[in-house]
């Protein structure tokens, strides 16, 4: 009898209207399009968060008002409320299509699409009654315990002491259980995945590079993204048929996570290994940022080599080999550890060459790895004063320096679009016309902020569950839709799985950069002599592979 009360009860008033305009509010656009299965995850998740959320609240009005409607009443508010829902959930699958098609249009992909709104509700309502189902049986677990309880201690005590432990069990199970082993399995898996080298990656011939002749570093440890990072260094051809000038070498060095112990020490190893390739008499010195699996944009460092006809020099460290949104969550302090250890290797032993003949002291990186080099500064203002200029790509919403520069930023200047002290080193860029955004000078050293207005990776934080974030308020970023709204916990969910498309969008939306990094280094550090012309040809050259 106790297990039909709990399992097999009817659904609440309160949870089924939550659940039901939560479901319908994670139909309306987000940031970035999606296939109609994920439509229908995300409706069972979001109907499960609003059933709670109902029915946590009508519990809590039944204990604090004591009148209860007749049973005539309750059928007719069960009959109004039931005839709602039906009819706002037909009208929003309906709607949804449409939705779907204008953000895809918005971003000039294919509106052709697959959407089956019949799916998505049946896929909502099989992984809502799951989820609900387990969510009971965990209930009738705590109900059992609590009255084994109440045999030794008094009521208050039971009830009490049965909460504390079973949310206690709950927990450890869901840190402890699922999600240790979702990182111990994630963690094998990509462990394994480093081990591998990509097609058409070989192990490199060029002294100049780590992993190949007299590098301190062997070809083997370099991980599978180290030895792309590595290996693929541009030729000396194609240099020479960009520049029309016979082309330098390029200086790549790279350290993986299994060639030392600690981020410090493979700093270290890391400016040898930058002393013996000679790149502290090269003309510009990048240090890179990786993201969690150790993979660097090669737009990033493409475009610098081809800029300097190689002449350049860059380094960069692995600090994990999980995907990045794993390492964000288990690995962002070693992160901030890697970055810091790295820059200040490397400024160190720069400071030691003679103030005329230093290279320019440049730092880049995409995503995570924006995150790990803005750990090396207090702020901004520090690392003007440390470095000779930046392009971070895509910034997680966690960077402490972007954040900090976007909550200062000028008084109506939009959040997606920021203008922070009169753009005298800061500056943030969707399309290259930003750059001269504001029309004022703009003194070396320069920091340029690469952020989309539609990227998730940009604009996810917890505070979506509960606050209206600033990118929605007033206009809107190029690519957003006039049609998103905040809704309450679904907004959080919804940028949440935009993450895992953001890169299946065209270039200038999502987490999609491609050329407009080009733009970004010659705004950051160009060479004598560079101009716009060879900006707009060197993006013909990078914008294939974007």
């Amino acid at each position: 009898m106790e297990t039909a009360r709990v399992v097999r009860r009817r659904l609440g008033f309160g949870g089924t209207l939550l659940a039901t305009l939560f479901a319908c509010a994670s139909l309306t656009p987000s940031l970035l399009p999606r296939t109609w299965l994920y439509q229908g995850v995300m409706c069972a998740v979001t109907g499960v968060l609003g059933y709670a959320v109902g029915a946590g609240a009508g519990a809590l009005g039944r204990a604090a008002i004591s009148y209860r409607l007749p049973e005539r009443g309750r059928r007719i508010a069960w009959q109004v409320m039931i005839g709602g829902c039906v009819a706002l959930t037909a009208v929003t699958l309906w709607y949804s299509f449409g939705w779907q098609r204008d953000l895809r249009a918005l971003m000039g992909m294919d509106t052709k699409i697959t959407w089956f709104p019949t799916l998505i509700l049946a896929v909502a309502v099989v992984l809502f009654t799951l989820i609900l189902l387990i969510s009971r049986l965990v209930r009738l677990g705590g109900r059992k315990l609590i009255a084994w309880l109440g045999r030794y201690v008094s009521f208050y005590v039971g009830h009490a002491l049965g909460v504390l432990l079973i949310a206690f069990l709950v927990a450890v199970f869901a840190n402890d259980v699922l999600f240790s082993g979702f990182v111990a399995r994630v963690s094998d898996v990509s462990s394994v995945a480093n081990q591998g080298t990509y097609p058409g990656v070989r192990k490199p011939a060029s002294s100049k590079v780590s992993g190949g002749p007299g590098s301190l570093v062997s070809w083997e440890s370099l991980g599978r993204e180290g030895r792309r990072f590595t290996g693929t260094a541009v030729t000396t051809a194609r240099l020479a048929a960009f520049s029309g000038r016979p082309g330098a070498e390029p200086i790549r060095v790279y350290v993986g996570l299994d060639t030392t112990t600690s981020p410090r020490a493979q700093a270290a190893l890391a400016v040898r290994e930058l002393e013996r390739t000679g790149a502290f008499d090269r003309p510009v010195l990048a240090v890179l940022g990786t993201t969690g699996t150790g993979w660097v944009d090669p737009r990033i460092p493409d475009t610098l080599e081809y800029m300097y006809n190689g002449r350049s020099a860059m380094v960069a460290l692995q600090y994990s080999y999980m995907p990045s949104g794993v390492s964000f969550l288990v690995d962002r302090d070693r992160a901030a550890a890697s970055g810091r250890a790295l820059f200040e290797a490397v400024r160190a032993r720069w400071a030691r060459q003679p103030a005329g003949e230093r290279p320019r002291l440049v730092l880049s990186g995409e995503s995570l790895g924006s995150y790990e080099l803005e750990g090396a500064f207090r702020d901004l203002d520090d690392l003007a004063a440390r470095a000779d200029g930046a392009l971070f790509v895509g910034p997680p919403n966690a960077s402490p320096i972007w954040d900090r520069v976007t909550a200062g930023r000028e008084r109506g200047s939009p959040v997606w679009r920021p203008i922070y002290g009169s753009g005298k080193t800061a500056r943030f860029v969707q399309a290259p016309a930003d750059l001269d955004r504001p029309a004022t000078p703009w003194p070396r050293p320069r920091v340029v902020y690469l952020q989309n207005a539609s990227d998730p990776v940009v604009w996810w934080s917890p505070e979506l569950i509960y606050r209206r974030p600033a990118w929605l308020e007033g206009e809107r970023g190029p690519g957003v839709n006039p049609e998103m709204n905040w809704f309450p916990l679904v907004t959080f969910w919804q940028v949440l799985v935009d993450m895992t498309a953001a890169l299946s969008v065209p270039s200038g939306h999502g987490h999609r950069y491609g050329p407009n990094i080009v733009d970004g280094w010659a705004a950051v550090v160009p060479p004598p002599g560079w101009d716009a012309a060879d900006t707009g040809r060197l993006r013909g050259l990078i914008s294939p592979s974007s």
